[in-house]
């Protein structure tokens, strides 16, 4: 337990600041992106799988640039049906479709979108991040662009969060007033984000989230990936404050302050990838009603089955018409 108590915990608020322009700075971006047709293409795919129908879809992320996803339905199940839409964690891709079989198999469409320019590090990917060097980074994304937030690696992936919601609502196997985002760690970071910037999502389930807090996160702990923040910052002294007003326009606990969607957060309060304060900092300040569910001996691995199990729960409560 290297963190705040619990009763600090519960209490917790973060010091980071809204920017001035953040509303314009978001407006903007997701306008300029909105002028592209959300879905590119929807193709049925071969798995083998006879319960699943999986369909390979492409859609217009940020800059219209395409972005990869997988959607997967229960065969033959009489649609529009509710969906999930889900966001990866650092590092991995799309991977291959029998990888995601649990939302299906709970009788809902499952869109999960592919993270652009990862995917070689734990599963594999397919979408290229089409953007000209903004600058030298540390290893990893955490840190491309980060001298000006109109540069910043996250500002295209949250806004290709947002296309990939726009993308499943143009599908006809979806009920567009049903969705839900999930995501753990970065892919829960993205939901954050995204139900701060979508504003008629029916839930959001966020795990154990990165991106939230990231100033405490860095001077914190010193595991990957909040540590690019502070091996970028020893080879760049001067470009300390600017590099956190160019993260505060991207921070969980910034962006969730707008979101109007019940969610259901996680945390394990011996994280020490995301810290545990950081995500209270998020949670204690979403916008909407939002539940948290500590786990007291769990890391950055909160119990897998036992969290489903209250995720499906939720979802049923929020989905389900």
């Amino acid at each position: 337990m290297f963190d705040l108590p619990l009763d600090q915990l519960r209490l917790h608020r973060s010091q980071v600041q809204a920017p001035e322009d953040l509303g314009l700075f978001w407006s903007s971006t997701l306008e300029a992106a909105r002028k592209h047709p959300a879905l590119l293409s929807a193709a049925v795919a071969d798995t083998r799988l006879d319960a699943v129908q999986v369909h390979d879809v492409t859609f217009a992320g940020f800059d219209g640039q395409p972005v990869s996803a997988w959607l997967m339905c229960p065969r033959d199940a009489a649609g529009p049906l509710p969906c999930v839409v889900e966001f990866i964690g650092y590092g991995g891709g799309r991977g291959y479709p029998w990888e995601w079989l649990l939302w299906p198999s709970a009788g809902y469409a499952h869109l999960v979108m592919d993270t652009r320019g990862q995917g070689s590090h734990w599963r594999g990917g397919v979408t290229a991040d089409r953007w000209p060097a903004a600058g030298p980074h540390a290893d990893g994304f955490l840190t491309m662009g980060l001298t000006d937030p109109h540069d910043y690696y996250y500002r295209r992936v949250y806004t290709d969060g947002v296309r990939a919601v726009d993308a499943a609502r143009a599908l006809p196997q979806v009920d567009p007033e049903r969705i839900a985002i999930v995501g753990g760690s970065q892919g829960g970071g993205i939901a954050l984000a995204v139900a701060g910037l979508v504003h008629d999502l029916a839930a959001a389930l966020i795990d154990m989230p990165f991106l939230c807090d990231m100033r405490r996160a860095s001077e914190l702990v010193d595991t990957e990936p909040y540590v690019q923040i502070g091996r970028y910052l020893r080879a760049h002294p001067d470009h300390v404050e600017q590099a956190f007003a160019t993260l505060s326009y991207f921070d969980g606990t910034v962006l969730g302050r707008a979101a109007t969607a019940p969610a259901l957060f996680c945390v394990g309060l011996m994280d020490d990838v995301c810290p545990p304060s950081t995500v209270f900092a998020a949670a204690n300040v979403y916008g909407h009603q939002a539940k948290i569910i500590e786990y007291p001996y769990n890391g950055h691995d909160v119990p897998p089955a036992a969290h489903r199990a209250a995720q499906l729960e939720f979802l049923r409560d929020h989905l389900r018409r």
